[in-house]
């Protein structure tokens, strides 16, 4: 498995939180607030892959460029970036040695949080 930060979605990240497009909320909401296979199925209806790839800190360059296995720890919802989707990107990402993903996404909680 390659998985590989996703710059462009770091930065897309980044626009989001500075035009105030954050859901405030904590780790434990993120089980809730996480885009289902059905909205997923259902962005990808109205838009492309690369606007999917940008929701996604992870990108798998051994993976087929058009499937959702391709790409991993998600931010937000299609929307907003979530706290609590950047905080399980991090948890999950430095428990599984993605160091610069967990890297990131630590960077996008401090930006969020206003340290």
């Amino acid at each position: 498995m390659a998985v590989k930060l996703n710059t462009k979605a770091l930065e897309h990240a980044r626009k989001l939180i500075r035009d105030g497009k954050v859901a405030q909320d904590q780790r434990d909401d993120w089980s809730e607030a996480a885009a289902s296979a059905q909205q997923e199925n259902e962005f990808l209806e109205k838009r492309d892959w690369d606007e999917y790839a940008l929701w996604h800190l992870g990108v798998d360059t051994e993976r087929s460029a058009e499937t959702k296995g391709r790409f991993s720890f998600p931010y937000g919802d299609f929307a907003k970036v979530h706290r609590g989707g950047v905080i399980a990107a991090e948890s999950r990402a430095a428990q599984n040695d993605h160091d610069d993903i967990a890297k990131a996404a630590k960077e996008l909680l401090q930006l969020i949080d206003g340290d």
